[in-house]
């Protein structure tokens, strides 16, 4: 019971389904009450009904914005994938897809967000020159931005780390197909020594950043960096931003 068990009964993912069970007996009794007034809602207005509690619930349970939106519209997408009478089979593939592609994204709340070439472009010139350097991208998807600094630095190590099977297995067939240096494994930053290395690049979430951030504290050593696009730290203010596209998200830069 543990520890595992609380981080799984506490991610936003697993709220919004309790409280999708538990907006079902008032959908219910609306449904009831609507019926014995005359004006039954079919099943289309049961599932909008459905939502509107659930999105209520969700918003007294201040779970993220985004998650009021997922509450609403399920119900009646449900329904309406339902009356097209898709194979369940499909159903089925799309979710072992979504599930190999964001893995425990429902626990961690780090979506799979690609950075792009004008940002490694940057990152590039931020790492320490003039000497080998080890650095790593925690959750690194396809690993874009892993063989790109391989291929610009062969003196260098370049690791990534991904939670997700698929995006890891094609960024490590990506390496070995290219003949290239970078390092993919499979597994959790949280798991890491970041003392072990030069630079740490992160695209994450607003959601992993304090926890990230009392890592970095913890274990980077003096003259590392840390590097996080798009997300601030609230608990730090970066000692450099840099807005890799003119303009749109930064690039924040925190030194040790």
């Amino acid at each position: 019971m543990s520890l595992a068990f609380f981080r799984i009964w506490r991610a936003p993912a697993v709220q919004a389904l309790l409280l999708q069970l538990l907006a079902y007996p008032l959908t219910l009794a609306a449904v009831f009450f609507l019926a014995r007034a005359g004006m039954p809602p079919g099943a289309e207005g049961a599932a909008l009904l459905q939502g509107a509690f659930a999105c209520l619930l969700a918003r007294l349970r201040k779970l993220a914005v985004w998650w009021l939106a997922i509450e609403l519209a399920f119900p009646l997408t449900l329904v309406q994938a339902l009356a097209l009478h898709v194979n369940p089979l499909l159903f089925l593939g799309a979710f072992v897809f979504l599930l190999l592609l964001f893995w425990s994204t429902f626990r961690t709340q780090v979506p799979y967000y690609p950075s792009g070439p004008r940002v490694w472009d940057e990152v590039a010139r931020l790492l320490p020159q003039g000497r080998p350097v080890c650095a790593i991208d925690i959750g690194s998807g396809l690993g874009g931005l892993v063989l790109e600094l391989a291929r610009r630095r062969p003196e260098s190590t370049f690791v990534g780390i991904e939670l997700a099977p698929l995006p890891w297995l094609v960024s490590r067939l990506r390496a070995r197909l290219g003949a290239s240096s970078a390092r993919f494994v499979r597994g959790d930053y949280e798991q890491l020594d970041f003392a072990n290395y030069d630079a740490v690049f992160a695209y994450l979430s607003p959601a992993a950043m304090s926890a990230l951030w009392r890592k970095a504290a913890r274990e980077m050593r003096p003259g590392a960096i840390l590097l996080s696009y798009e997300f601030l730290i609230t608990e730090k203010a970066p000692d450099m931003s840099i807005v890799p596209m003119g303009r749109g998200p930064a690039l924040y830069v925190w030194h040790f």
